[in-house]
């Protein structure tokens, strides 16, 4: 027979609120960042296309 010792509080269905606070964040970061790039690449693509700058 098993012991639960090893097992994670993830695995019981429990999550920690301060990993959940830290996903929160991450995400938040990763979203910011890939929405900056896509602007970025979105506005080449338009000077390219119109020789113009975008619209604000």
């Amino acid at each position: 027979m098993e012991s639960d010792a090893g097992e994670s509080e993830a695995v019981k269905g429990k999550t920690d609120p301060v990993k959940k606070l830290m996903w929160s964040g991450l995400l938040a970061g990763v979203t910011a960042a890939v929405s900056i790039v896509a602007n970025r690449a979105a506005s080449a693509v338009w000077r390219r296309m119109f020789d113009e700058e975008p619209p604000e």
